[in-house]
């Protein structure tokens, strides 16, 4: 954990006030005339601005892995988001036989066919519905159809998922 520096201003007794003297060379030396020293500030040096540089480097670093990790969030939640239809499943064959599959097509296209599609058989008549089922997934749609004698089914379908 990122134990904070309190900074604190070196205060003294005479603020700007220096000697001077002239070197050898021809250049002047200023040396500061501090006076009685009020308060003793924080070392500006390497380990103290080294040590705030890795909190920085440390809390960039957290924001990162918190930007990413609600990125993966609302992915995940626009994943549980679904798309609801009802759909009218028609067989005009006498059974064992069955011609009721159908092309049903998503509102909102996938960006990948892992999404899953749950069916509830809402009614039914000339016979019995059998099992649904689905196949041929693409991005933008599946077939569905029932397996049973019935003449007509309709399913309410729930497609969740297939967005990340």
């Amino acid at each position: 954990m990122y134990e904070q520096t309190l900074w604190q201003d070196h205060v003294t007794e005479f603020e700007d006030r220096y000697t001077e003297s002239r070197n050898d060379d021809g250049t002047i030396t200023h040396t500061p005339v501090e006076g009685e020293i009020i308060q003793q500030g924080t070392p500006q040096n390497a380990t103290n601005f080294n040590h705030m540089e890795n909190g920085i480097s440390n809390a960039t670093e957290v924001a990162a892995l918190m930007a990413l990790s609600a990125v993966h969030h609302q992915q995940a939640i626009a994943d549980l988001q679904g798309e609801t239809k009802t759909v009218t499943l028609k067989n005009t064959q006498s059974y064992p036989f069955n011609n009721s599959q159908q092309s049903v097509a998503l509102a909102t296209e996938r960006n990948h066919m892992d999404y899953t599609v749950d069916a509830e058989i809402v009614d039914y008549t000339g016979g019995f519905p059998g099992d649904i089922v689905i196949s041929d997934k693409l991005l933008n749609g599946f077939k569905m159809a029932h397996t049973g004698s019935a003449k007509s089914v309709t399913v309410k379908i729930y497609v969740k998922g297939g967005f990340y």
